[in-house]
């Protein structure tokens, strides 16, 4: 499963955001086969006008049951203006187009996350056509992570075009594509020039994933400002109140945390409290960054289930945007 490039996801527009601490490569021992990043050298497509929700909230609920989708998107939508639904490589659940559907229907803005890893080319095109015939607008390209190894070891993992190639077929179809980028992954002076790139292939939003401190990306984004970024950004806010809420945020490819921040919530008197307000500050702190027009309300949020996570999150939300009204 390797390209020119050498790497095992096929990229050509490298490298992804999984890249490990000291430029490993996520899916194979060794350092990642891109050692800067690929211009787009496809067709350069103009960004369509976009408007970032203020709260963007993370969306889970039990795999393949109708009820708990509607009932999880009536928790989170009084705390958010748009959910967006992962893609996880242990956790499968409907296919995007009904998913999208269903949350219609619930009376939430889907973003729907569509991966390269577990689809092909023609599937992702199905796909694409399917979201906007429905009326979903935007989908959240992404090249995905690699499949453990002892996760469904009797699937394949396709990988039949990489994120910027997906950005460009989601524009030409009439979509609004969104896309992630890692400020904290390898090689990281170059992460603002891989998002320019991005916006080349088409993107008109992007997500920025976690980092320790509100700082960073106030650095990330005056360099990607400077190389030509315009489109707008939205930034990721961890919701956690326990230890497990938190290790799982801490578990995830190119995903850091404020180890005080999270010992901070952890050992008060009132985890759930601390940990609502911890996430409105700093959001409050990414809000006010040029640039971050909105945040990504992020997270399992709590051990107690899917319904209490919502809760929290909705939480979070009704306070960041009764603090911008």
């Amino acid at each position: 499963m390797s390209t020119e490039s050498g790497c095992p996801k096929r990229m050509q527009f490298g490298p992804c955001g999984g890249v490990r601490p000291g430029g490993q490569c996520e899916m194979r021992p060794g350092a990642c086969a891109f050692g800067d990043v690929v211009p787009w050298s496809g067709v350069q497509l103009p960004p369509r006008p976009a408007h970032a929700p203020l709260v963007l909230a993370d969306f889970s609920c039990t795999p393949f049951d109708r009820d708990d989708v509607a009932a999880t998107a009536a928790v989170l939508a009084p705390g958010c203006d748009a959910v967006l639904v992962g893609e996880h490589q242990n956790k499968p659940d409907f296919p995007p187009t009904l998913m999208g559907s269903l949350l219609l229907d619930a009376g939430v803005a889907p973003w729907i996350t569509l991966s390269c890893r577990d689809r092909n080319r023609v599937v992702l095109e199905q796909e694409l056509r399917g979201l906007r015939s429905i009326g979903v607008d935007t989908v959240l390209c992404v090249t995905g992570d690699g499949r453990g190894y002892d996760v469904r070891p009797d699937v394949t993992q396709t990988f039949d075009l990489d994120g910027p190639r997906l950005v460009s077929l989601a524009a030409s179809v009439g979509m609004i594509p969104a896309v992630p980028e890692t400020p904290t992954a390898p090689p990281t002076r170059a992460r603002p020039a891989r998002l320019v790139e991005k916006q080349r292939a088409g993107a008109s939003l992007a997500v920025l994933n976690h980092v320790p401190t509100p700082d960073m990306i106030a650095a990330f984004m005056k360099s990607a400002r400077a190389s030509g970024l315009s489109i707008p950004v939205i930034a990721a806010v961890a919701v956690f109140t326990d230890n497990v809420s938190a290790a799982v945020l801490q578990g995830l490819p190119g995903l850091e945390l404020d180890q005080a921040a999270v010992e901070q919530v952890l050992s008060a008197a009132d985890p759930v409290a601390a940990g609502i307000a911890a996430a409105v500050s700093e959001a409050r702190a990414l809000l006010s960054i040029d640039g971050v027009e909105g945040v990504n309300v992020s997270g399992l949020a709590s051990a107690s289930g899917a319904h209490i996570g919502a809760e929290i999150k909705a939480e979070v939300g009704r306070r960041i945007r009764a603090e911008m009204s």
